[in-house]
């Protein structure tokens, strides 16, 4: 049987080419969290946060973080455990009121502002 590690939203597989405290660091670069993060959350240095996080990226095949929990999301190696709530969050925008496309954007007052100002300088070199 295979064993798991969950860490906050992410589950990560045991026995998929990945060592134990490997798959803990990949979990956390997962969650977002820097070395230093990661090493007071598992009483390690950060060096040590480094090295693990290295030896995973070699181990994968990749040379950044990002793509690290890409592979590692490809591979089945580490998967998020919010697939509910992101099905329900695109549910949720399909069948809302309103258009679709909406964005919040700042009162165009800040545009209307800048333009007067261009206009009056414009105005002063024709009089001049």
């Amino acid at each position: 049987m295979e064993s798991t590690i969950v860490s906050g939203q992410w589950k990560g597989h045991l026995g998929r080419g990945l060592a134990p405290r490997e798959l803990q660091c990949l979990l956390a670069v997962a969650q977002g969290m820097t070395a230093k993060e990661i090493a007071r959350l598992m009483q390690i240095t950060p060096g040590t946060v480094a090295n693990r996080i290295e030896n995973a990226m070699y181990k994968l095949g990749v040379h950044r973080r990002a793509a690290l929990v890409a592979e590692a999301m490809k591979r089945q190696i580490i998967s998020p455990m919010c697939f509910v709530l992101a099905g329900l969050i695109a549910m949720h925008s399909m069948v809302a009121d309103g258009d679709p496309v909406r964005r919040d954007r700042r009162a165009p007052e800040r545009r209307i502002a800048q333009v007067r100002v261009l206009r009056k300088a414009e105005a002063y070199e024709l009089h001049s």
